[in-house]
């Protein structure tokens, strides 16, 4: 079951549930599509993976399958 991250590892942006925004890599980094693909090329900073579009989990399924509330944050941003 993915997590889905409420937020950029990068530049700390929201990225709710229904996000079309997201981004993460194989591990479940989460970025923004900004961060990803202008700071980032579309390459995971962490692991090396490639960056896709996360899907989206239908609404109905949110209560019983609630998003992560923990925010992952890099100190320094991202930069490589």
């Amino acid at each position: 079951m993915l997590e889905l991250r409420p937020n950029c590892e990068c530049c700390d942006k929201d990225l709710p549930p229904d996000s079309v925004d997201a981004r993460i890599c194989s591990f479940e980094c989460t970025f923004c599509a900004a961060c990803a693909e202008e700071t980032l090329g579309g390459i995971c900073p962490n692991c090396g993976g490639n960056l896709v579009p996360r899907p989206i989990r239908p609404q109905a399924l949110l209560a019983a399958y609630p998003p992560s509330s923990k925010r992952v944050l890099k100190n320094d941003g991202v930069a490589q």
